[in-house]
């Protein structure tokens, strides 16, 4: 009978923590490929302008933490000023809050009476800790059952509660109950619930974040701050106040900025960027943003026409498209094109112009950041430059997975 000396799958994870960390200190030309590396000069800036941007206008900000997935990540937001972060699924939020996040925000709808119990649980464990949960809700059926297991998780302490906030459709045709009188309905409903606490309204416009012109995502907002304001109006019309309207995104954040009825940002993409987001046309109204994530890789093979690179699908999303070939000083300008699961195919940009030798390290831009990180278990952080700078930091990716 054979033995497997194969260690089990939590030894490997704590070994390639282990690993992982003795990179700090070492030059960029340490890290292994494919990595997920970030840039954290230009992630500091990022986040240092949005952190400005939200003082200046005096708004809450909200990042969602589902780009980074990281309670390293979220720590050093609310350290920054942000009030706490966003979440779309109940195990990011448990992912995050044992991480130290004490501040959350599920952004989405949970029905399931199984998930529904968790977040009771995890309001509850939270609340002790003196953190706080909320969580968005569309439909009776949300609001009765997270009552229900809101109660059951108090016992008869009768002392826990939730904020809820009711989402409405802004524009996007997704989630959200539609504005005006049917919001209305709900909340009232929700106001019944001793567990449960109205805390206002979820108006996020996630389509408009990537409509390429100012003039096509200042007009979609205009839509979504009209709902808000007709739903609030509604609300407090029936003596009901509507103590926050929360939402914006990276691509439309001063617009909502500007319009003076949201009091909460929740832009979440700006801290690494990508290249969908690099393809809108800039609005002078809100701080630019510099691309900080990127994927390193390495020339494995050569062709006269082209080279493979060791960094395919599984490294990088392609929901938003390819992703893009940074050149750093002196590099050939590259194309990027589908080579599968563990590969890409490089071609240059001009015709007949240079390709990569073997061997040579190049960086990519992801096409979107979000699921992107979602394929790596750490991230790697790089101070001085992806040229000759250093191993600062080792990111666990916390929530890696966390789709329940």
């Amino acid at each position: 009978m054979s033995i497997s000396t194969k260690p089990p799958p939590e030894a490997r994870a704590a070994q390639a923590d282990a690993a992982a960390q003795r990179l700090k200190g070492q030059p960029v030309s340490a890290i292994d490929t494919p990595a997920l590396v970030i840039d954290l000069d230009a992630m500091d800036r990022n986040l240092h302008r949005m952190a400005e941007f939200a003082k200046k206008h005096d708004l809450r900000w909200r990042p969602h933490a589902k780009l980074h997935k990281s309670a390293q990540l979220a720590r050093l937001q609310v350290q920054a000023g942000a009030i706490g972060v966003c979440v779309q699924k109940t195990s990011e939020a448990e992912a995050l809050a044992a991480g130290g996040v004490r501040d959350i925000f599920i952004s989405n709808e949970v029905i399931a009476p199984m998930k529904l119990a968790r977040v009771a649980t995890l309001a509850r464990n939270l609340g002790s800790v003196g953190g706080r949960l909320a969580v968005a809700v569309d439909s009776m059926v949300g609001a009765l059952g997270l009552a229900e297991a809101m109660a059951a998780a108090d016992g008869s302490a009768g002392r826990l509660t939730i904020d809820v906030f009711v989402e409405i459709d802004v524009g996007q045709g997704r989630c959200g109950v539609a504005p005006g009188a049917a919001a209305l309905e709900l909340v009232q409903e929700i106001e019944r619930h001793r567990t449960l606490v109205f805390a206002g309204l979820q108006a996020y416009h996630g389509n408009a974040q990537h409509l390429r012109s100012v003039h096509e995502r200042r007009d979609a907002i205009a839509q979504a701050v009209d709902a808000a304001v007709r739903t609030r109006q509604a609300i407090e019309a029936q003596g009901i106040p509507v103590g926050l309207v929360t939402g914006a995104g990276t691509g439309t954040f001063a617009l909502e900025a500007a319009s003076g009825v949201y009091g909460e940002l929740q832009p979440g993409s700006f801290l690494f960027m990508d290249a969908d987001y690099a393809k809108n046309d800039p609005d002078p109204a809100q701080p630019q943003f510099d691309q900080a994530l990127f994927v390193k890789t390495q020339v494995i093979s050569v062709a006269a026409d082209h080279a493979v690179c060791d960094a395919g699908h599984k490294s990088h999303a392609i929901d938003s498209g390819l992703p893009v070939v940074h050149p750093l000083p002196g590099d050939p300008a590259l194309v990027f094109e589908n080579g599968g699961d563990e590969h890409g195919i490089l071609r240059a940009a001009a015709r007949g112009g240079p390709l990569p030798t073997l061997g040579d390290t190049l960086w990519l831009i992801p096409g979107h950041c979000d699921p992107t990180v979602n394929l790596h278990d750490r991230m790697v952080g790089v101070r001085g430059g992806l040229a000759h700078g250093k191993i600062e930091r080792v990111i666990r990716v916390d929530a890696r997975g966390a789709v329940t």
